[in-house]
């Protein structure tokens, strides 16, 4: 068995309620709730399970070749959706290697317009049911798995990996393959940051999972950079225009950042844990390290630091408002005294040439 697995992630504002939006789809839809197959349910925890609308089959025709695709989507109640076409089959057309077929697929327009509908489509069933759902086409992470079960298939996995049919060095083709691993002879598998390809004697539902998992994860935490990038710059314009205005008007509207401050860095702080543990796989040291793998190849660290080190900044600018405002109090109260001291002592003054 040979089969593509093409996948589009995108994110859709703020958590959901799984429960609810299930229950109303499922008088239409085929729904179900993800489920790793080979291990023990304590071998990988996930709080919330997303969850999984079967759509209609879709096809797709590529230099004269139908292609036909199952299609999938997974909600996740930290807010994102995933898309996924499938393309199964026992044997390729013709005269055509995985390799070759795989780089039919590898351009990105290929697929695109497919997304971009069945995006629609499932807009169109979830947002009744999701309150306040905001949806940026345009922002999303794609990915590819490929998978063989003919261990002795003699694919090239750098060809695939890259998307390109090139001759690589020595040099290059190490660092392609470097992410590699199996859990017995008769499977491995081959990471890098756009796509996988997966050798096994069966097939590796669980590994397609967790290898999506860390996709959505890194949708996540790349959204939540751009939002805080986002945030900062009209932070720094907040506080500018206060420093420009009069100092009651400043002290208030300090007040206002500090507070927007504050609700920013909790809200983030809170999503940013969930997160980075939006599954945690504790027993079975494969699938760990595959997960693990996963997420070093996504760059899942560089985008959680820069997250991390946005959260600080806005920490730091209220740390140092807040300061600034108890300065401009000590200062106010300060001034209170001087006049209250000045009037009780013209009051003294006034009295005493009164009664002399």
């Amino acid at each position: 068995m040979i089969a593509f697995r093409f996948y589009r992630t995108y994110d859709i504002g703020r958590e959901y309620d799984l429960n609810l939006l299930e229950t109303a789809l499922a008088r239409s839809y085929y729904t179900a709730r993800v489920n790793f197959q080979r291990i023990k349910p304590k071998s990988i925890m996930i709080e919330e399970p997303p969850l999984s609308v079967r759509m209609h089959p879709t096809e797709v025709t590529i230099s004269g070749t139908r292609y036909e695709m199952l299609a999938y989507a997974r909600i996740y109640d930290i807010g994102a959706i995933s898309l996924c076409f499938v393309y199964e089959t026992e044997e390729l057309p013709a005269g055509s290697s995985l390799e070759e077929t795989g780089l039919l697929f590898s351009n990105e327009e290929v697929l695109s317009d497919t997304f971009t509908s069945y995006l629609s489509n499932l807009t169109e069933i979830i947002s009744p049911h999701m309150t306040d759902m905001v949806l940026d086409p345009s922002f999303y992470e794609d990915y590819s798995i490929f998978f063989t079960d003919n261990l002795g298939d003699p694919v090239d996995p750098a060809v695939l990996l890259m998307g390109e049919n090139t001759r690589f060095s020595t040099q290059m083709r190490e660092e392609i393959m470097k992410n590699s691993m199996s859990y017995s002879e008769n499977d491995i598998s081959f990471l890098s940051w756009g796509a996988a390809l997966l050798k096994n004697s069966e097939v590796p539902t669980d590994l397609f999972d967790l290898i999506e998992y860390a996709n959505v994860q890194v949708l996540e935490l790349r959204y939540y950079d751009r939002e805080l990038s986002r945030k900062m710059v009209k932070m720094y314009d907040d506080i500018e225009l206060a420093d420009r205005s009069t100092w009651f008007s400043r002290i208030r509207l300090y007040h206002r950042i500090m507070a927007d401050l504050m609700e920013i860095h909790a809200e983030v702080s809170e999503i940013t844990e969930k997160i980075n543990n939006l599954i945690k796989v504790t027993e079975d040291v494969y699938y760990a390290r595959v997960y693990a793998t996963a997420l070093k190849v996504l760059r899942s660290q560089q985008w959680s630091d820069s997250v991390s080190r946005k959260i600080e900044v806005i920490h730091e600018n209220y740390s140092m408002l807040s300061e600034e405002v108890r300065i401009q109090h000590s200062n106010f109260l300060e001034w209170i005294i001087i006049i209250l001291i000045t009037f009780e002592t013209a009051l003294a003054i006034w009295q005493s040439i009164r009664l002399a």
